[in-house]
């Protein structure tokens, strides 16, 4: 690695780092090598045989020398303490962009990398306020870090027009501050994990039941900046559908957003800030909806014929409000693939067609009433009931599917996913139109390609459709999904699908914004910007065009 900035020893603290590994997703405990099933699959469908790759240690990585004086990192120690202000490579390199596919190939990259000029770990609003108030006024860009769990470039460390750039770690703010066991809601620090907050609400017999992908890692406060939509989004909604009020701190002062469970004062102010991608202010606590813990469970899988009859069934299902918790449904490329991966998901192999799954929470009357109005709904559209065993694997693992992307990186393939939503009468379109997309893209890049899609989030007028591509590696693999991106972002717009329905933009889709909001809501974005952050500091190249 680079040789640190020569500053006093005291000037060079070393923080606890991420929970994730700095070059791949998560636990490295949890990390595992392909099975003789996929490595087969990769063979036979894609032309890839995997071979042994080297790998690279963090102490082999080279980083961009930090930027900041020791006049600089002196006035931000004064700030939070010399404790938590770090210029040391093994600090900034786990903080030097998110865990997308993109991110993880310039780890491996052997050239000088780029990343925060320090890390400063702050453990208060009022030190939030005077860090950013230090950095407008010398000119150092801000980047709030959480999780580290984006996939779309939100974390990457973009200096621009300014001096340097440091990442604003807010694991300290880790406390539940509240719990309204009456009305149902408790105030979370944005530093909380998933893991964290379900944790401190069990104590009081409540959750929040929220579970992206990302949930082992990722924070409340991620949640909020990011508009996330977590896995039981059919029974408690996104994210922000369960944000109640928001603390949030910007250059130009803190707000303290929502009174009321609804409010008719004005336009909800809000709203500025879930998705603002730490562009607008740091959020540094939420208040959220929360429930007591389900007393009871119910599975149940479902076998459809197609895609098109599956997910009519999923239409049916939410429009008459049978009240699943979890609602999903796979293609049929995706439901013969983990088939044939697995063998083991619960059904006979002589199952073909589209896998849906349905979990049912509450009371043990709630949840069978419930179970009932679903299954008629699913068996006039043509559903065979799987019983419970497959939506019960698919439970159990259900946050792992980005250690077989990271397998399969090292492996030779070529592993992103993607995803848009769309009304109900334009999703087989859509969905053809970003198939072909990136099927063609690919093509062109001398790679066969499988491109796998499901339905993870549903609503009254439409859904969401999530989409995962694999390939062979072929040439610059940067270059290579950059391409297919942009041809997939280009159908998607086309198409008249949203850009992103819960990855965020970050840098990836802000090329697509304008056709997303219109010349005019650019101009709204960059006027609310120019008043929360006049200078510009916080996440700049991110969301706004």
């Amino acid at each position: 690695m680079s040789t640190e900035p020569h500053l006093p020893p005291d000037r060079v603290a070393a923080l606890p780092l991420p929970p994730m590994a700095w070059n791949a997703w998560g636990d490295p405990a949890k990390a595992t090598p392909l099975s003789a099933d996929i490595t087969s699959l990769l063979e036979s469908l894609l032309e890839i045989t995997p071979g042994e790759t080297a790998p690279i240690t963090a102490e082999d990585v080279r980083l961009v020398p930090s930027r900041l004086s020791g006049v600089h990192l002196k006035a931000l120690a004064a700030v939070v303490g010399e404790e938590h202000v770090s210029v040391r490579d093994a600090d900034r390199l786990p903080r030097a962009g998110g865990k997308s596919t993109l991110d993880l190939l310039r780890r491996r990259a052997t050239e000088p990398q780029d990343a925060p000029d320090a890390v400063v770990v702050p453990g208060s609003e009022d030190e939030v306020e005077a860090v950013l108030a230090l950095c407008a006024q010398q000119r150092i860009a801000v980047v709030p870090f959480g999780g580290g769990t984006s996939v779309v470039g939100g974390l990457d460390p973009v200096r621009g027009a300014f001096t340097a750039v440091v990442s604003l770690d807010l694991r300290r703010f880790d406390a539940l501050h509240s719990l309204d066991e009456v009305s149902g809601e408790a105030v979370l620090g944005a530093g909380l994990t998933g893991p964290q907050a379900e944790e401190l609400l069990a104590e009081r017999g409540f959750e929040l039941g929220h579970y992206p992908q990302s949930f082992r890692f990722a924070t409340i406060g991620g949640f909020a900046a990011t508009r996330s939509s977590g896995q039981d989004s059919a029974g408690y909604g996104r994210f922000d559908d369960m944000v109640r009020g928001l603390r949030v701190v910007t250059p130009s002062g803190v707000l303290d957003l929502g009174r009321g469970p609804a409010s008719a004062a004005g336009p909800d102010l809000r709203q500025l800030f879930l998705g603002s991608e730490g562009t607008l202010g740091v959020i540094t606590a939420v208040r959220v909806r929360v429930h007591q813990v389900p007393a009871v469970k119910r599975y149940e899988a479902w076998s459809f014929p197609d895609f098109a009859s599956g997910a009519a069934a999923l239409r049916a299902v939410e429009q008459q409000g049978t009240g699943p918790t979890v609602l999903r449904l796979s293609d049929e490329t995706e439901t013969a693939v983990n088939l044939a991966m697995t063998a083991k998901i619960g059904a006979p192999q002589t199952v073909s067609g589209c896998l849906a799954i349905t979990v049912f929470e509450g009371t043990d009357e709630q949840t069978a009433a419930r179970h009932a109005l679903t299954r008629t709904a699913m068996h006039e559209h043509g559903g065979t009931s799987l019983g419970e065993e497959p939506a019960r694997a698919w439970e159990h693992g259900r946050f792992g599917a980005p250690y077989l992307r990271d397998a399969l990186l090292d492996g030779g393939a070529l592993c992103e996913t993607l995803e848009t939503a769309t009304a109900w009468s334009n999703l087989d379109r859509l969905k053809a139109d970003v198939t072909a997309a990136l099927q063609g893209a690919l093509q062109e890049s001398g790679s066969t390609s499988l491109v796998m899609c499901h339905i993870s989030h549903v609503y009254a007028t439409g859904a969401s459709l999530y989409f995962t591509v694999v390939g062979a590696q072929r040439g610059d693999a940067i270059a290579q999904w950059s391409v297919a991106k942009k041809a997939a972002s280009d159908a998607i717009t086309a198409g008249g699908g949203t850009i992103t329905h819960h990855h965020a933009v970050g840098t990836d889709h802000r090329p697509w914004m304008e056709a997303e909001i219109g010349e005019l809501g650019v101009k709204v974005l960059r006027a609310v910007k120019e008043a929360v952050d006049p200078v510009g500091i916080l996440n700049p190249g991110k969301l706004i065009p």
